[in-house]
């Protein structure tokens, strides 16, 4: 078992570990000994896998446990769902001393994390993950937040968990396109973290030593988060490839998955910043070797005008000026500011 504290306005313990979801309600209890009540949110496939285990651990711990239910996909993270759920919260009256937990990937723990931070203002979060995405990125350092028609999570808050559970037997179940996409972020962390995780990637994998590929990543969102909370300079690079992805996905009606639309992002930005010279190709090559035999796409059929559009209500996007993360070395990015009407550009050298 590994074990991540996270230091920040309210300090966390991420368990990785086969068989963690044993470990719900002793560990539940401990945290929360005035809970009463556990809100469990979960999605129709997540539910059939695992919702039996999580109630029977904390029903064991003495903790009665009510669910509510989602359809699986981005769809499902909107303001209707969003409001009835905290409606449901309301009505079975949890109270600030209750939880909600979210056992799902990353469309659950975000949806039910928004409801935990505003409902009564905010009730403790315990994020139980079954897909690696949400493993490596999504429930590690507290973004929490639901889609608008006009774009992707413009509507949020940073809200930290109490607990993150990492259950690595629940990949087991995890289809092969959801697990790329988690893979799709691993290679973000080894774009922007160090030449010799990008060699460690397929070894981990190959010889499914998850904890360990898991624990390295979460790792490194750790110290990145906890040197910038709030997302207001170094944590910004975590959003290497989300720029552009986040347009490709939401122009898809999100048909194309987070995973798959960062990853044509990463490709795109870095063969734009090696056309800018500020990148040596390489990086490009070791990008899309990873990215292909994960079977990850590096190319879009979205133009590049259609793309700026989308790109436009991005929430790194300030004024007149937007943050982008380009690569500068082997496992190294960095933070450029440009002007709005220059994203265009760079967007478009970010085409073949």
């Amino acid at each position: 078992m590994t074990k991540i504290n996270v230091k920040l306005s309210k300090d966390y313990d991420i368990i990785i570990s086969p068989k963690a979801l044993e470990l719900i309600g002793e560990k539940t209890r401990a945290l929360m000994p005035k809970a009463r009540l556990i809100a469990v949110v979960t999605d129709d496939n997540v539910s059939g896998f695992y919702l039996d285990a999580v109630v029977k651990s904390l029903s064991e711990a003495g903790l009665k446990t009510l669910t509510y239910c989602i359809s699986p996909g981005e769809a499902s993270k909107c303001a209707s769902v969003y409001v009835d759920l905290i409606s449901w919260l309301a009505k079975n009256e949890l109270t600030k001393t209750d939880a909600v937990l979210a056992l799902g990937g990353g469309v659950v723990g975000d949806l039910a994390g928004f409801a935990a931070a505003t409902y009564l203002r905010g009730i403790s979060l315990i994020q139980v993950t079954t897909s690696l995405l949400a493993m490596v990125d999504s429930s590690v350092g507290g973004k929490v937040a639901i889609d608008l028609e006009e774009g992707k999570n413009l509507v949020g808050a940073f809200y930290q968990p109490s607990l993150v559970i990492c259950d690595t037997d629940t990949l087991s179940t995890l289809p092969q396109q959801f697990y790329n996409d988690g893979m799709a972020e691993v290679i973000k962390y080894g774009m922007l973290g160090g030449a010799e995780f990008l060699d460690e990637i397929l070894q981990l994998h190959e010889s499914k030593d998850y904890e360990t590929l898991i624990a390295a990543c979460v790792k490194m969102k750790r110290d990145i988060v906890q040197s910038d909370e709030f997302d207001e300079n170094e944590r910004r690079l975590l959003n290497f490839g989300h720029t552009i992805g986040h347009a490709i996905e939401k122009l898809s009606n999100y048909e194309i998955s987070h995973g798959s639309a960062v990853a044509i992002g990463m490709v795109m930005m870095s063969r734009a910043a090696i056309r800018q010279e500020l990148c040596p190709p390489e990086c490009l090559d070791v990008l899309l070797g990873l990215l292909s035999y994960f079977g990850l796409p590096t190319k879009t059929e979205y133009s590049a005008e259609a793309i700026y559009e989308a790109a436009l209500r991005d929430k790194k996007r300030g004024g007149d000026f937007i943050t982008i993360i380009i690569p500068t070395d082997m496992g190294k990015c960095e933070l450029k500011k440009v002007s709005v009407r220059s994203l265009l550009e760079w967007i478009e050298m970010g085409f073949e």
